[in-house]
């Protein structure tokens, strides 16, 4: 069956017999794996589209098992990002955790919409790319539904009040009133609680609600970006249990 559909490439690994497999987030099937005997070196318009970062039309060969790639179109190359290391290494690490955390041949528009946000973002942002990744870290949670709980106590359902001491608590998913913390405290086990003196609750509470393209000038103070991001991986090893990126010394 012959069928097309928009995509990203997130990465591709070589195959045997010269072939290569490109993961592709496609628009209307979702992250899937698709076998081509092209490689990046190639000078036509298909090898051009199955480089990382590329969104794409791509027409495929489906059969029961598999897809293979008849051709590609770019439609947004992102060229600009592959010009910088920095904003590289950010992308990469954006388009590693998306390919961990997609099921395969699950439609996914609402994160695939992010995604190009984010790389459209990325392209006209000149410095401090953690914060743009720190704002796709905290949406795609919240796609997900696995976004910390910010509004009450995660362990006794109460309001948090305003100017109320609290804390964040990694294990039980969000934040925790000063009396559970209390209680908490005297468990020697529970160790990944963490004071929300710089107000990650206010922080994230803004990153989940404004568009990626609002963050395309914004930026963290560096002492808040590293204790943040801190929270924030193992926030993501814990509930989603992604353990190790190879794009990991990045953020």
């Amino acid at each position: 069956m012959i069928t097309d559909t928009e995509g990203i490439v997130l990465r591709q690994v070589k195959a045997a017999g010269g072939r290569r497999m490109i993961w592709l987030f496609s628009r209307k099937f979702g992250k899937i794996s698709v076998g081509t005997g092209l490689t990046e070196g190639g000078r036509n318009k298909t090898a051009l589209a199955i480089r990382a970062f590329t969104y794409g039309r791509y027409e495929l060969f489906k059969n029961r098992d598999s897809y293979n790639l008849n051709s590609g179109q770019v439609l947004r190359s992102y060229y600009a990002i592959g010009e910088d290391i920095d904003k590289y290494m950010a992308a990469s690490y954006v388009l590693e955790l998306t390919d961990k955390v997609l099921a395969e041949e699950l439609p996914q528009p609402r994160i695939f919409s992010l995604l190009t946000e984010f790389l459209e973002a990325m392209e006209k942002r000149e410095k401090k790319h953690k914060t743009l990744v720190m704002a796709y870290i905290v949406k795609i949670l919240d796609i997900l539904g696995t976004m910390p709980e910010l509004d009450v106590c995660v362990c006794c359902g109460k309001n948090t009040e305003s100017g109320m001491q609290t804390y964040f608590s990694i294990e039980d998913g969000g934040v925790i009133c000063h009396r559970c913390a209390d209680k908490i405290a005297a468990d020697d086990n529970r160790r990944l609680i963490y004071r929300t003196d710089f107000d990650i609750i206010d922080i994230l509470k803004y990153f989940r609600k404004m568009p990626m393209s609002a963050f395309e000038k914004i930026a963290l103070e560096d002492n808040v970006q590293q204790k943040l991001q801190e929270i924030m991986k193992r926030y993501i090893s814990y509930h989603m249990d992604i353990k190790q990126l190879k794009s990991e010394y990045f953020f």
